[in-house]
């Protein structure tokens, strides 16, 4: 994938979630980031990588489709902080849970937030094989439930 596709790309998801983007700074430097939006599809698939206009502000599940860090500040703790302030915002939310992909070495990463693995994705993305995991968060009052 081109670097200007990928660019265009996350400037559309920034325009059409903003709220959806946390972005971690030290001091000038974007040294970390996590991203998805929200749908009342229960499964991450991969149109919703292309297609931000499948955003649903009032769905119930909040989707991951990127945590990352730059190489550089890896192994500090930023991932996981936020990962934190996601799951939060996802709580406060009221969304019935938080839905990702990862690689099978991933799983154990995600498994100490309290995602679950669900096994293998339906999503073939960038051509690799995915593990779906999925936090569903108790006592979420006003939504359906999965």
């Amino acid at each position: 994938m081109s670097g200007f596709y990928k660019q265009e790309r996350f400037k559309e998801r920034l325009r059409v979630y903003p709220n959806h983007f946390l972005l971690l700074f030290l001091d000038d430097k974007l040294v970390a980031f996590v991203d998805g939006f929200c749908t009342g599809d229960a499964d991450l698939t991969d149109d919703m990588y292309e297609n931000s206009c499948l955003h649903d502000e009032d769905g119930d599940w909040q989707m991951i489709f990127g945590l990352n860090t730059h190489p550089d500040y890896r192994g500090q703790g930023y991932a996981s902080k936020l990962m934190n302030c996601f799951i939060g915002q996802a709580r406060r939310e009221k969304r019935l849970g938080v839905v990702l992909t990862c690689k099978k070495q991933m799983v154990e990463f995600y498994s100490k937030f309290g995602f679950v693995d669900e096994g293998i994705s339906e999503s073939a993305h960038g051509g690799a094989v995915w593990k779906q995991m999925r936090l569903t968060f108790d006592g979420v009052e006003g939504c359906k439930k999965y």
